[in-house]
């Protein structure tokens, strides 16, 4: 390890202050930002604040006493007009690291509420002691136990306590425990990760205490223990059951913003389809207008789908499928006849599913990524096959962090889009 004096010039992507040694090799320092000077302690291509010699006088003070020990939030003390447009660099840096020059619009701030779903972890350290529960440390596999979090929305308020009444049952099993919590229109939904089968005597203590905290259900990794009420959740006209740890947009604002620019992105296409659909967070808003096909590989999603869509008024049923995407993408002749393509991937993005849309004639395609990197990748295959990018949307409802959301927009000219299909 070495002292050193570095003037920090940009964020990195993980939200880190990055300076440069005498010899011009970067050194990454969390916590620091652009324009202030410090004296950090170097560990390889890593260091630490030993001091802040020149901060920046715009520097805001952290919204969060356990920032700089939590690892869950990587940038707090920027100001918020230059935080934004660090986040729109995120995606407009990958974009031309994949060789596309494509306009990035400013980012939307969709952090609204907060987060409506949390993951706390437990940790024993000490026979018959408390277990610790709370967040991950930084850099590190400790538990920083917190008493609150003030990212998370309203509707989580006691995820907290019900974790810890929880994790403590539990704790003189010895295992590290995830606790998944989801804030819904009828009460929290907590889901295990990590204890294994229950045995009969942890369930009967389990089920009394879901009940004892007015949890709406309580699942051993998707295993329901007790459900209460049916957790719901509103999408578009829609009532949704949500399946125990289905896949959920992290803010109720952040959902909203990504499918006004997805509906406002398939125009006013007739015969939608929507590709690692989920639970339907646009499937259950396109079939207002139009025809979907909805393809994901999560059986328990598809079948929550349909069934909030079949109480849905004013809704199509949508036509479904439950398919593995990842090892067989709908083939360019399966997409004839879609007038648009929406596909929201995980974090791995959709190369072969992307390769197959290139190969199509869809006249309107929508991604929907979490992977800046990701999706730059898919999009230039897009492009290599004819697609122009209309728009590119950074959003940001993981605020905080260095992740981002992002919507773009493809299309083909519809000339070319009719010469394919005549020739297909």
């Amino acid at each position: 390890m070495d002292t050193l004096r570095l003037a920090i010039a940009h964020l990195g992507r993980r939200g880190e202050g990055v300076g440069h040694d005498a010899e011009g090799a970067p050194v990454y320092v969390p916590y620091a930002l652009p324009g202030e000077t410090v004296l950090a302690e170097r560990d390889g291509e890593r260091a630490r604040i030993l001091d802040l010699l020149e901060p920046r006088r715009d520097r805001l003070e952290p919204v969060c006493p356990y920032y700089g020990t939590c690892g869950g939030c990587a940038v707090q003390t920027l100001p918020g007009p230059d935080y934004l447009a660090w986040k729109r660099d995120l995606v407009a840096t990958a974009l031309a690291k994949a060789g596309l020059d494509v306009p990035v619009e400013a980012t939307l701030d969709a952090h609204g509420a907060g987060r409506r779903r949390a993951t706390f972890h437990s940790r024993l350290e000490a026979p018959r002691a408390p277990p610790r529960v709370g967040f991950m440390q930084a850099r590190t596999h400790g538990i920083v136990d917190i008493a609150h979090c003030p990212i998370l929305a309203p509707g989580l308020a006691g995820a907290l306590p019900a974790a810890r009444r929880v994790a403590a049952i539990l704790s003189q099993a010895g295992k590290p425990l995830d606790l998944v919590v989801t804030a819904t229109e009828t009460g929290l939904d907590l889901d295990l990760r990590g204890l294994g089968p229950a045995g009969e005597q942890q369930r009967r203590a389990l089920v009394a205490a879901a009940a004892a905290l007015d949890l709406a259900r309580l699942s051993n990794h998707g295993e329901v223990l007790v459900e209460a009420r049916a957790p719901l959740l509103r999408m578009g006209r829609a009532a949704l059951a949500m399946p125990p740890g289905a896949f959920l947009q992290a803010t109720e604002a952040g959902e909203a913003a990504l499918a006004a620019r997805v509906l406002a992105g398939v125009g006013g296409a007739k015969r939608v389809a929507d590709l690692f659909c989920g639970v339907g967070t646009f499937a259950l808003r396109l079939g207002e207008a139009a025809a979907v096909t909805a393809v994901d590989s999560e059986r328990g999603a598809i079948a929550a789908l349909v069934r909030a869509a079949a109480g849905a008024t004013g809704l199509r049923q949508p036509r479904t499928e439950v398919r593995d995407l990842f090892k067989r993408p709908l083939a360019a002749a399966e997409l004839e006849g879609f007038d648009a393509v929406v596909f929201d991937p995980p974090r791995a993005g959709a190369a072969a599913q992307a390769a197959e849309i290139a190969r199509s004639a869809v006249p309107r395609v929508v991604a929907v990524s979490c992977d800046p990197g990701t999706f730059a990748r898919d999009a230039a295959t897009l492009v290599k096959g004819g697609y122009a990018v209309e728009s590119v949307v950074p959003v940001d409802q993981f605020r905080y962090s260095a992740h981002v959301e992002l919507v773009a927009v493809f299309t083909r000219p519809v000339r070319v889009a009719k010469k394919r299909r005549l020739l297909s």
